[in-house]
């Protein structure tokens, strides 16, 4: 008999290997013809980031593309996570949520949302990522990686190095690299001991979604 906790272990490290990070202000073709396209391209999660500061949504127009959303996702058996908002991601009945610094804090979150929602917490060094295990935080997310033009105020880098520090501190719940990675920085990522990675721009700006979606997993599978 396959033990539940190790198979749900594998289930969410397979969900968060490609994740799609985007909200109507960074996708040029539109949020919803690239979403669509990137999961017929093979994304295994999708992070829902529509900052209010950059949305020209109406919050009735915002709960509505979330929903949808949440539909499509459902429909291709693709994780649905919301960036920050933890009162939408129980509307919507998410997946997950995902916390930067600065957001409310896991053990908060974790008041809130059903005990089945994964929450995910930004870190861009070792201490931050222990803090974020210590609350109880179902994965991290490091970085960034590299420079990227999503958040072009950023002058300094984690780098993958981050990673292999933070694995070395033993915190054994699945990492997803983010920031600036394109297909041809994937193997620094997931050689520094990444379980996954997220991408905004990578897929957002591609000329062929599906394709690049494709080839994108392609990369992380070949390593992970």
């Amino acid at each position: 008999m396959i033990n539940k906790t190790m198979s749900s272990e594998r289930t969410l490290r397979h969900q968060l290997k490609l994740m799609f990070v985007a909200g109507t202000a960074n996708c040029p073709l539109g949020l919803e013809h690239t979403l669509l396209a990137a999961l017929k391209g093979g994304i295994t999660s999708f992070q829902w980031r529509e900052k209010s500061y950059e949305s020209e949504l109406t919050a009735k127009q915002r709960t509505l593309l979330g929903r949808r959303i949440r539909k499509w996702c459902t429909a291709h058996k693709v994780m649905f996570i919301v960036n920050d908002d933890v009162n939408m991601a129980v509307e919507l009945e998410a997946d997950g949520v995902h916390l930067g610094q600065e957001d409310m804090s896991v053990f908060h979150a974790r008041q809130i949302l059903p005990r089945h929602v994964i929450i995910g917490m930004s870190a861009h060094n070792v201490e931050e990522a222990r803090q974020a295990v210590a609350d109880g935080a179902n994965y991290l997310g490091v970085g960034p990686m590299f420079h990227t033009l999503t958040k072009p105020d950023i002058q300094q880098v984690s780098g993958p190095s981050v990673i292999s520090s933070i694995r070395a501190e033993k915190l054994t719940i699945p990492i997803v690299g983010i920031g600036g990675i394109r297909r041809e920085r994937v193997k620094q990522v997931m050689d520094a001991g990444a379980d996954g990675i997220a991408v905004v721009q990578a897929i957002s700006a591609a000329r062929e979604i599906e394709l690049e979606v494709g080839a994108l997993y392609t990369c992380v599978s070949s390593i992970g």
